[in-house]
Protein backbone atom coordinates (compact mmCIF):
# COMPACT_ATOMS: atom_id res chain seq x y z
CA UNK A 1 0.00 0.00 0.00
CA UNK A 2 1.43 3.61 -1.08
CA UNK A 3 2.58 5.77 1.90
CA UNK A 4 -0.07 8.42 2.82
CA UNK A 5 1.65 12.25 2.17
CA UNK A 6 0.05 14.84 4.26
CA UNK A 7 -1.48 17.89 2.80
CA UNK A 8 0.71 20.72 2.52
CA UNK A 9 0.63 24.65 2.88
CA UNK A 10 2.93 27.45 2.21
CA UNK A 11 6.66 27.04 2.92
CA UNK A 12 5.99 23.03 3.14
CA UNK A 13 4.66 22.71 6.19
CA UNK A 14 1.25 20.54 6.51
CA UNK A 15 -2.11 22.59 7.42
CA UNK A 16 -2.08 20.56 10.96
CA UNK A 17 0.85 21.58 12.32
CA UNK A 18 0.17 25.33 11.06
CA UNK A 19 -2.48 24.93 12.91
CA UNK A 20 -0.83 23.87 15.91
CA UNK A 21 2.20 26.15 15.38
CA UNK A 22 0.39 29.06 15.40
CA UNK A 23 -1.29 28.63 18.88
CA UNK A 24 1.96 27.96 20.02
CA UNK A 25 2.69 30.99 19.02
CA UNK A 26 -0.07 32.68 20.43
CA UNK A 27 0.72 31.28 23.79
CA UNK A 28 4.53 32.41 23.48
CA UNK A 29 3.15 36.22 22.17
CA UNK A 30 0.28 36.75 25.25
CA UNK A 31 2.31 35.05 27.98
CA UNK A 32 0.30 31.75 28.69
CA UNK A 33 2.64 29.16 28.61
CA UNK A 34 2.46 29.45 32.53
CA UNK A 35 -0.35 27.35 32.49
CA UNK A 36 -0.77 23.83 32.23
CA UNK A 37 -4.23 23.15 33.79
CA UNK A 38 -5.49 19.48 34.01
CA UNK A 39 -8.55 20.08 31.55
CA UNK A 40 -8.23 15.94 29.68
CA UNK A 41 -6.41 13.26 29.44
CA UNK A 42 -3.37 14.53 27.95
CA UNK A 43 -2.61 16.56 31.00
CA UNK A 44 -2.98 14.41 34.09
CA UNK A 45 -0.45 12.14 32.65
CA UNK A 46 -2.80 8.87 33.22
CA UNK A 47 -0.59 5.79 31.51
CA UNK A 48 -4.16 4.06 31.00
CA UNK A 49 -5.13 6.86 28.21
CA UNK A 50 -1.25 7.37 26.96
CA UNK A 51 -1.44 3.53 25.85
CA UNK A 52 -5.02 4.06 24.42
CA UNK A 53 -3.68 7.38 22.69
CA UNK A 54 -0.60 5.02 21.41
CA UNK A 55 -2.61 2.61 19.79
CA UNK A 56 -5.52 4.59 18.23
CA UNK A 57 -2.53 5.90 16.49
CA UNK A 58 -0.71 3.21 15.23
CA UNK A 59 -3.92 1.70 14.35
CA UNK A 60 -4.34 4.40 12.00
CA UNK A 61 -1.28 3.84 10.30
CA UNK A 62 -0.63 1.30 7.00
CA UNK A 63 2.02 -1.58 7.14
CA UNK A 64 4.79 0.53 5.97
CA UNK A 65 4.32 3.21 8.48
CA UNK A 66 3.76 0.83 11.13
CA UNK A 67 6.77 -0.62 10.35
CA UNK A 68 8.99 2.20 10.75
CA UNK A 69 7.03 3.35 13.58
CA UNK A 70 6.53 0.47 16.01
CA UNK A 71 10.00 -1.49 17.48
CA UNK A 72 10.07 -4.49 20.13
CA UNK A 73 10.23 -2.88 23.39
CA UNK A 74 14.09 -4.13 23.78
CA UNK A 75 15.23 -2.87 20.26
CA UNK A 76 18.55 -1.34 20.81
CA UNK A 77 16.86 1.78 18.54
CA UNK A 78 15.16 2.55 22.32
CA UNK A 79 18.37 4.12 23.97
CA UNK A 80 19.98 5.70 20.93
CA UNK A 81 19.30 8.69 20.98
CA UNK A 82 20.18 12.54 19.83
CA UNK A 83 19.09 15.82 19.20
CA UNK A 84 21.58 16.89 16.30
CA UNK A 85 20.18 17.45 12.92
CA UNK A 86 20.58 13.83 11.42
CA UNK A 87 19.29 12.51 7.59
CA UNK A 88 18.45 9.46 9.32
CA UNK A 89 17.04 8.65 12.47
CA UNK A 90 14.43 5.92 13.70
CA UNK A 91 11.17 6.26 13.49
CA UNK A 92 8.06 7.73 11.15
CA UNK A 93 8.17 11.52 10.45
CA UNK A 94 5.31 13.67 10.83
CA UNK A 95 6.43 14.79 7.35
CA UNK A 96 5.32 11.29 6.05
CA UNK A 97 1.82 11.33 7.69
CA UNK A 98 -1.53 12.21 6.46
CA UNK A 99 -2.83 15.33 8.79
CA UNK A 100 -5.44 13.17 10.70
CA UNK A 101 -2.13 10.57 11.93
CA UNK A 102 -0.25 13.87 12.67
CA UNK A 103 -3.07 15.06 14.83
CA UNK A 104 -3.03 12.14 16.62
CA UNK A 105 0.72 11.70 16.91
CA UNK A 106 0.81 15.03 18.55
CA UNK A 107 -1.89 14.42 20.62
CA UNK A 108 0.27 11.40 21.81
CA UNK A 109 2.90 13.64 22.59
CA UNK A 110 0.81 16.43 24.39
CA UNK A 111 -0.96 14.40 26.89
CA UNK A 112 2.72 13.60 28.37
CA UNK A 113 4.00 16.93 28.47
CA UNK A 114 2.19 20.13 30.12
CA UNK A 115 1.07 22.87 28.16
CA UNK A 116 4.39 24.71 28.39
CA UNK A 117 6.14 22.05 27.39
CA UNK A 118 4.26 21.23 24.37
CA UNK A 119 4.47 24.92 23.89
CA UNK A 120 8.16 24.70 23.96
CA UNK A 121 8.27 21.28 21.65
CA UNK A 122 6.09 23.32 18.89
CA UNK A 123 8.02 26.52 18.62
CA UNK A 124 10.98 23.91 18.59
CA UNK A 125 10.20 22.50 15.73
CA UNK A 126 9.12 25.56 13.75
CA UNK A 127 12.45 27.17 14.74
CA UNK A 128 13.35 24.30 12.16
CA UNK A 129 11.84 26.39 9.16
CA UNK A 130 13.03 29.54 10.50
CA UNK A 131 16.74 28.11 10.27
CA UNK A 132 15.63 27.17 6.69
CA UNK A 133 14.99 30.70 5.84
CA UNK A 134 17.72 32.13 7.01
CA UNK A 135 20.76 29.93 6.03
CA UNK A 136 19.23 29.01 2.46
CA UNK A 137 21.66 27.71 0.06
CA UNK A 138 24.52 27.67 3.00
CA UNK A 139 22.34 25.21 4.96
CA UNK A 140 24.52 22.13 5.58
CA UNK A 141 21.77 20.31 7.28
CA UNK A 142 17.93 19.65 6.99
CA UNK A 143 15.92 21.51 8.03
CA UNK A 144 11.92 20.50 8.26
CA UNK A 145 9.54 21.43 10.88
CA UNK A 146 8.03 17.89 10.34
CA UNK A 147 11.06 15.94 10.70
CA UNK A 148 10.67 14.76 13.68
CA UNK A 149 9.85 11.22 14.51
CA UNK A 150 7.67 8.95 16.86
CA UNK A 151 8.08 5.39 17.83
CA UNK A 152 6.50 3.40 20.16
CA UNK A 153 8.92 0.56 21.46
CA UNK A 154 6.92 -2.45 22.51
CA UNK A 155 3.11 -3.04 22.75
CA UNK A 156 1.18 -0.42 24.78
CA UNK A 157 -0.65 -2.03 27.41
CA UNK A 158 -1.08 -1.63 31.37
CA UNK A 159 0.43 -5.33 31.90
CA UNK A 160 4.14 -5.11 29.48
CA UNK A 161 6.46 -2.74 29.23
CA UNK A 162 6.51 -0.29 26.48
CA UNK A 163 8.23 2.89 25.30
CA UNK A 164 7.67 6.37 23.28
CA UNK A 165 10.10 8.46 21.67
CA UNK A 166 9.61 11.57 20.05
CA UNK A 167 12.67 12.93 18.09
CA UNK A 168 14.03 15.09 16.08
CA UNK A 169 16.68 18.25 15.68
CA UNK A 170 17.08 19.90 19.14
CA UNK A 171 14.06 17.79 20.67
CA UNK A 172 14.54 14.29 22.56
CA UNK A 173 11.74 12.67 24.49
CA UNK A 174 11.67 9.29 25.93
CA UNK A 175 8.75 7.59 28.07
CA UNK A 176 9.63 3.87 29.34
CA UNK A 177 6.25 2.21 30.71
CA UNK A 178 5.55 -0.88 32.91
CA UNK A 179 2.24 -2.49 34.43
CA UNK A 180 0.31 0.52 33.52
CA UNK A 181 2.34 3.02 34.91
CA UNK A 182 4.74 5.97 33.56
CA UNK A 183 8.08 4.94 35.48
CA UNK A 184 10.52 7.69 33.54
CA UNK A 185 10.90 10.72 31.44
CA UNK A 186 14.68 10.50 30.24
CA UNK A 187 16.50 11.81 28.79
CA UNK A 188 14.31 15.02 28.30
CA UNK A 189 16.50 17.13 25.83
CA UNK A 190 15.33 20.98 24.52
CA UNK A 191 17.26 23.06 22.41
CA UNK A 192 16.58 26.19 20.78
CA UNK A 193 18.67 28.05 17.44
CA UNK A 194 17.82 30.75 17.95
CA UNK A 195 17.55 31.13 21.63
CA UNK A 196 16.58 34.72 20.96
CA UNK A 197 15.25 35.36 17.43
CA UNK A 198 16.29 38.46 16.38
CA UNK A 199 14.89 38.81 13.12
CA UNK A 200 11.14 37.82 13.13
CA UNK A 201 9.64 36.55 10.05
CA UNK A 202 5.86 36.01 8.55
CA UNK A 203 4.08 33.23 10.35
CA UNK A 204 7.30 32.09 11.99
CA UNK A 205 8.50 33.18 15.79
CA UNK A 206 8.51 36.95 15.45
CA UNK A 207 11.69 38.73 17.50
CA UNK A 208 12.16 38.71 20.90
CA UNK A 209 10.70 34.79 20.72
CA UNK A 210 12.98 33.18 23.74
CA UNK A 211 11.24 30.16 24.14
CA UNK A 212 13.89 28.37 27.28
CA UNK A 213 14.04 31.77 28.46
CA UNK A 214 13.54 30.59 32.61
CA UNK A 215 16.17 27.92 31.91
CA UNK A 216 18.58 30.53 30.98
CA UNK A 217 17.74 33.62 32.75
CA UNK A 218 17.05 31.90 36.03
CA UNK A 219 20.79 30.83 36.07
CA UNK A 220 21.81 33.93 34.96
CA UNK A 221 19.89 35.01 38.20
CA UNK A 222 21.59 32.81 40.14
CA UNK A 223 24.98 33.18 39.50
CA UNK A 224 25.05 37.35 39.63
CA UNK A 225 23.46 36.90 42.74
CA UNK A 226 26.58 34.98 44.23
CA UNK A 227 29.00 36.86 46.60
CA UNK A 228 32.81 36.40 45.92
CA UNK A 229 33.69 33.52 47.95
CA UNK A 230 30.09 31.58 47.14
CA UNK A 231 31.61 32.09 42.70
CA UNK A 232 34.45 30.40 43.86
CA UNK A 233 32.57 27.43 45.21
CA UNK A 234 30.27 27.57 41.84
CA UNK A 235 32.52 28.53 39.29
CA UNK A 236 34.22 25.51 37.87
CA UNK A 237 35.73 26.55 34.24
CA UNK A 238 36.62 30.07 32.66
CA UNK A 239 35.80 28.44 29.68
CA UNK A 240 32.26 26.78 28.98
CA UNK A 241 32.15 22.92 27.61
CA UNK A 242 31.13 23.13 23.72
CA UNK A 243 28.83 20.84 24.61
CA UNK A 244 26.66 18.99 27.48
CA UNK A 245 28.43 15.63 28.76
CA UNK A 246 27.27 12.34 27.45
CA UNK A 247 25.58 13.63 24.65
CA UNK A 248 23.15 10.49 22.52
CA UNK A 249 24.66 8.24 25.34
CA UNK A 250 22.16 5.60 26.99
CA UNK A 251 23.34 6.48 30.24
CA UNK A 252 24.05 9.84 32.19
CA UNK A 253 27.65 11.23 33.69
CA UNK A 254 28.31 9.16 36.64
CA UNK A 255 30.82 12.04 37.99
CA UNK A 256 29.89 12.94 41.40
CA UNK A 257 28.33 16.87 41.74
CA UNK A 258 30.48 19.88 41.83
CA UNK A 259 30.11 23.43 42.57
CA UNK A 260 28.47 25.33 45.39
CA UNK A 261 26.11 23.55 47.45
CA UNK A 262 22.34 24.07 48.54
CA UNK A 263 23.43 24.43 52.10
CA UNK A 264 25.90 27.04 50.77
CA UNK A 265 23.18 29.34 49.45
CA UNK A 266 20.93 32.44 51.09
CA UNK A 267 17.50 31.51 51.29
CA UNK A 268 16.47 33.74 48.46
CA UNK A 269 19.37 31.90 46.41
CA UNK A 270 18.10 28.89 47.33
CA UNK A 271 14.35 29.82 45.88
CA UNK A 272 16.06 30.17 42.75
CA UNK A 273 17.59 26.98 42.77
CA UNK A 274 14.47 25.56 42.95
CA UNK A 275 13.02 27.53 40.44
CA UNK A 276 15.67 26.36 37.69
CA UNK A 277 14.87 22.75 38.73
CA UNK A 278 11.30 23.58 38.90
CA UNK A 279 11.54 24.98 34.68
CA UNK A 280 13.05 21.60 33.54
CA UNK A 281 10.42 19.59 35.81
CA UNK A 282 7.64 21.92 34.35
CA UNK A 283 8.07 20.35 30.70
CA UNK A 284 6.13 17.48 31.82
CA UNK A 285 3.08 16.78 32.74
CA UNK A 286 1.97 17.21 36.22
CA UNK A 287 2.22 14.28 37.87
CA UNK A 288 5.70 13.35 36.24
CA UNK A 289 6.80 16.87 37.41
CA UNK A 290 5.50 16.37 40.99
CA UNK A 291 7.15 12.87 41.16
CA UNK A 292 10.17 14.29 40.09
CA UNK A 293 10.13 17.07 43.21
CA UNK A 294 9.25 14.23 45.35
CA UNK A 295 12.14 11.73 44.70
CA UNK A 296 14.39 15.09 45.70
CA UNK A 297 12.38 15.25 48.58
CA UNK A 298 13.49 11.60 49.83
CA UNK A 299 16.82 11.05 48.34
CA UNK A 300 19.60 11.42 50.94
CA UNK A 301 20.01 15.22 51.97
CA UNK A 302 17.21 16.03 50.45
CA UNK A 303 17.51 19.86 47.95
CA UNK A 304 20.86 20.27 50.24
CA UNK A 305 22.64 17.82 48.41
CA UNK A 306 22.11 19.68 45.29
CA UNK A 307 25.12 21.88 43.76
CA UNK A 308 25.01 24.82 41.26
CA UNK A 309 28.26 24.75 39.11
CA UNK A 310 28.94 27.27 36.33
CA UNK A 311 31.64 27.77 33.48
CA UNK A 312 32.31 30.32 31.24
CA UNK A 313 30.35 34.24 30.97
CA UNK A 314 28.39 35.43 33.49
CA UNK A 315 26.63 38.27 31.69
CA UNK A 316 24.67 37.32 28.11
CA UNK A 317 25.86 37.40 24.35
CA UNK A 318 29.21 34.95 25.47
CA UNK A 319 29.51 31.38 26.26
CA UNK A 320 28.65 30.23 28.95
CA UNK A 321 27.12 26.92 30.59
CA UNK A 322 25.91 25.48 33.96
CA UNK A 323 24.98 22.10 35.45
CA UNK A 324 22.55 21.43 38.03
CA UNK A 325 23.12 17.55 39.83
CA UNK A 326 21.60 16.22 42.96
CA UNK A 327 21.48 12.27 44.08
CA UNK A 328 18.66 11.59 41.24
CA UNK A 329 18.74 13.89 38.69
CA UNK A 330 21.18 15.46 36.51
CA UNK A 331 20.43 19.22 34.44
CA UNK A 332 22.79 20.63 31.92
CA UNK A 333 22.93 23.74 30.14
CA UNK A 334 25.23 25.47 27.27
CA UNK A 335 25.21 27.89 24.90
CA UNK A 336 28.04 28.69 23.17
CA UNK A 337 27.52 28.37 19.28
CA UNK A 338 26.36 31.74 17.48
CA UNK A 339 22.57 31.65 15.59
CA UNK A 340 21.99 31.42 11.95
CA UNK A 341 23.09 34.89 11.80
CA UNK A 342 26.42 35.49 13.78
CA UNK A 343 25.03 36.18 17.14
CA UNK A 344 27.54 34.90 18.99
CA UNK A 345 26.07 32.94 22.15
CA UNK A 346 22.51 32.07 20.81
CA UNK A 347 22.32 28.70 20.70
CA UNK A 348 20.84 26.59 23.62
CA UNK A 349 21.22 22.91 24.04
CA UNK A 350 19.60 21.68 27.83
CA UNK A 351 18.87 18.55 29.46
CA UNK A 352 17.29 16.56 32.20
CA UNK A 353 18.35 13.38 32.75
CA UNK A 354 17.73 10.06 35.78
CA UNK A 355 20.87 10.03 37.91
CA UNK A 356 19.35 6.37 39.16
CA UNK A 357 19.27 5.44 35.02
CA UNK A 358 17.18 6.56 32.07
CA UNK A 359 15.16 4.48 29.91
CA UNK A 360 14.30 3.14 33.06
CA UNK A 361 17.87 0.83 33.05
CA UNK A 362 20.28 0.53 35.69
CA UNK A 363 22.80 2.81 35.96
CA UNK A 364 26.18 2.02 34.96
CA UNK A 365 29.03 2.50 37.51
CA UNK A 366 31.06 5.17 37.18
CA UNK A 367 34.15 4.43 34.64
CA UNK A 368 31.88 1.77 32.99
CA UNK A 369 30.41 4.64 30.33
Amino acid sequence: MKQATPARCERGVSAAIARRVAWSLLVVTTGLIAGHAAVAWGRTGSADAMAGAATAWLDSLDPAQRTLASKPFDDAARTDWHFVPKFDRKGLPLRDMTPAQQDRALGLLRGVLSEAGYTKAQVIMHLEELLRVQEGKKAKNVRDPERYFFTIFGTPSDREPWGLSVEGHHLSFNFTLREGRLVDSTPQFLGANPATVKTGLPGLPAAGTRILRDEETLAFDLVQSLDEAQRKQALIAAEPPAEIRAAGAPQPPADPPVGIRRADLRPEQQAILRRIVEAYCSTMADEVAAERLRLIDAAAGGWDAIAFAWSGAMKPGVGHGYRVEGPTFSIEFVNVQPDAEGTPANHIHCVWRDKTGDFDLPVLPAGAQ
